[in-house]
């Protein structure tokens, strides 16, 4: 008769209730101090664990500031398909809108950029979990439109293609991160039917 296995001892894995303890730690103090105060000892007091317990689960600050934060980064499900290239990007820049207005997430995103410059491995982290899936649901919604016929290959596919998913991106974090406040929705509409008509007006 086999022998029941067992799960290893001292696994990275923290039981769920613990889990979201240091979720909402982690974003407490990153909306309270910032990245370059945060520790993983701040976190471990606050979270109510080891710090022993974060270590088994992170490298160290940066994996688990990006692990936290990643989780409320990019929506596991594919961009909306509204039936027009318009629509996709309204709601792409809805989307964006709507997790950069997140009450803590509108205070560390920008913080979080700041540090990835004197970071290289936050900026790659930054870039892998964050703008890079971002990014590439850009890219899905402009191939949606490439297939309905709306804009040719070349345009989904080349420096074009990436100015928008740059717009699509840099307007809303600007609305919050300089003057202070979301994009509105008729805000979100008018950038849509900006870069879908600049797409797709005749050559």
């Amino acid at each position: 008769m086999p022998t029941p296995r067992r799960a290893p001892s001292g696994a990275a894995v923290l039981r769920p209730e613990l889990t979201e303890a240091v979720v909402e730690a982690v974003l407490s103090e990153l909306a309270e101090v910032g990245h370059g105060r945060l520790s993983m000892q701040r976190v471990a007091a606050r979270a109510g664990v080891g710090k022993s317990a974060l270590y088994r689960r992170w490298a160290g600050k940066d994996e688990m500031v990006m692990d936290v934060v990643g989780r409320f980064g990019v929506p596991a499900e594919p961009p909306p398909d509204t039936g027009s290239l318009c629509g996709d990007l309204r709601a792409l820049v809805v989307g964006m809108r709507d997790w950069l207005d997140h009450p803590r997430l509108s205070a560390i995103v920008p913080d979080l950029l700041a540090e990835s410059r004197r970071s290289p491995g936050l900026a790659e982290a930054f870039r892998e979990r964050l703008s890079g899936p971002r990014r590439d649901r850009s890219r899905e919604v402009l191939a949606r439109a490439v297939a309905r016929g709306e804009i040719t290959a070349e345009q989904a596919d080349g420096v074009e293609a990436e100015l928008v998913v740059d717009l699509l991106g840099s307007v809303p974090f600007w609305r919050v991160a300089v003057h202070g406040g979301p994009i509105d929705d008729q805000g979100a509409t008018a950038l849509a039917e900006l870069v879908a008509r600049g797409m797709t007006a005749p050559r």
